[in-house]
């Protein structure tokens, strides 16, 4: 796939990059937006030389969520309308972020979004659904989706009482508010606040601490923790027994016994 609104390199080997690439929208997420970030985070996962990804967006914003000028730039290839057909509007949202939503959610690679600047109703949902948020400390949070009488159908309605409570979810939504990273931080909804000329390589620094563990180990603990929040406790440990007929025959488990008798680093190679 040709990508048009974003970007996706490797930074330095084992980390991998999307950058959503609309600036001039405050990276406002189209369909296309979304079918092209989803091609990009399955070839970060096919990929076993890429052990972590981050997610932002360039210029002033990290996503301000749905793009509802509905207008592609110039260069950008319109996406097929759902307008005129019948459960358009349903198709159009399954179709594209819900389909980028589920694909984040289900991923057992790891994925930290780092908050550059604005991440607002469906750009908060899509932060959420990466497993960490290092964001800046001028960064905005909020849902706004209620000032245009839209809903958190992006998965915000699933998201935001999990990470806030329902009261406070429901306080942002109604109400519409958005917050500093400060506040998003003790309400739940950021990891780590960071200076904003230090996000770069802070969240670098994050992402080199997590691709020095074994891939495989780093893949099957996400894994069991994301099944683990909608499932008992027995099926959970059921899951761990099974995670751990891969983890501990394995060379990495190898590597880190003798790694730690000879106190030194371990390199792991995810095998």
């Amino acid at each position: 796939m040709t990508y048009r609104t974003i970007l996706f390199e490797t930074v330095e080997p084992g980390i991998a990059k999307i950058t959503l690439n609309r600036p001039d929208r405050l990276n406002a997420y189209t369909n296309a937006l979304c079918e092209e970030v989803v091609d990009a985070l399955h070839k970060y996962t096919d990929d076993d030389g890429l052990r972590v990804c981050i997610l932002t967006g360039a210029g002033r914003g990290f996503c301000s969520g749905g793009d509802v000028s509905g207008q592609p730039r110039e260069g950008e290839v319109k996406h097929p309308s759902y307008r005129n057909k019948q459960m358009g509007h349903g198709q159009e949202m399954r179709d594209g972020m819900h389909r980028l939503i589920a694909t984040l959610h289900r991923m057992d690679k790891p994925v930290i979004a780092m908050i550059n600047g604005a991440a607002v109703a469906g750009g908060l949902t899509l932060a959420l659904a990466c497993d960490f948020r290092i964001a800046a400390d001028t960064a905005k949070l909020g849902d706004t989706s209620g000032r245009f009488a839209l809903l958190p159908d992006e998965g915000g309605a699933w998201f935001f009482p999990r990470f806030m409570g329902l009261d406070r979810a429901l306080k942002m939504t109604l109400l519409a508010e958005t917050y500093s990273a400060a506040e998003a931080e003790k309400l739940g909804l950021v990891t780590q606040v960071v200076p904003a000329g230090e996000l770069e390589a802070r969240s670098l620094d994050f992402a080199r601490a997590i691709a020095k563990r074994g891939p495989l180990a780093v893949r099957l603990a996400k894994n069991m923790m994301r099944k683990g929040l909608d499932s008992s406790l027995e099926n959970s440990l059921d899951d761990a027994a099974l995670s751990v007929m891969i983890a501990n025959p394995s060379q990495d488990v190898r590597e880190g016994v003798a790694a730690f008798a000879a106190k030194r680093e371990p390199k792991f190679e995810g095998r």
